[in-house]
């Protein structure tokens, strides 16, 4: 097993982030353009316990394998999924969102992978794809705080 752990300061509330990346439009947002997931598959109620799945797309265009994902914990600023699939084993993620003010707050991702024999190019894939979805979620996270949007987890 490997670990990478990756940290960003955003410019939103810690509870609007938290928010945010309960939803899978944040997800679709983050990943993209170097994954899509043109439908993810969820539980009406989003609790632990639930279990969703997705069929990924390299770029949109290249089918890759199908994603699960189990939610373990999910507190006010923590979300901690069991996730596996394609050559992923073992895939345990999870989200925080600490607060440092009442407008931001500093966003870490922790993946635990266990990707067998393909471990280093598992482990490069992540840190590029987490690094990705850093820079992402700062430019999404500086719009909506320039802008002055509020955000709310959608209702389940």
């Amino acid at each position: 097993m490997s670990k990478v752990t990756l940290t960003t300061e955003l410019p939103i509330a810690a509870e609007v982030a938290s928010a945010l990346a309960r939803t899978p439009e944040l997800f679709a947002y983050v990943v993209a353009p170097i994954l899509s997931v043109p439908q993810l598959l969820l539980p009406d109620r989003i609790e632990p316990g639930a279990e969703g799945s997705a069929r990924l797309w390299w770029f949109g265009i290249i089918p890759a394998w199908r994603h699960h994902l189990r939610l373990v914990r999910l507190d006010a600023y923590e979300i901690y999924t069991n996730e596996w699939g394609g050559p992923l084993r073992t895939w345990n993620h999870r989200l925080t969102f600490e607060p440092i003010t009442e407008s931001s707050c500093r966003y870490t991702d922790e993946i635990e992978v266990d990707s067998g024999l393909r471990g280093i190019g598992t482990r490069i894939f992540v840190h590029l794809l987490f690094r990705h979805r850093h820079r992402r979620w700062r430019q999404l996270a500086t719009v909506l705080a320039s802008s002055g949007i509020k955000c709310q987890a959608r209702p389940r």
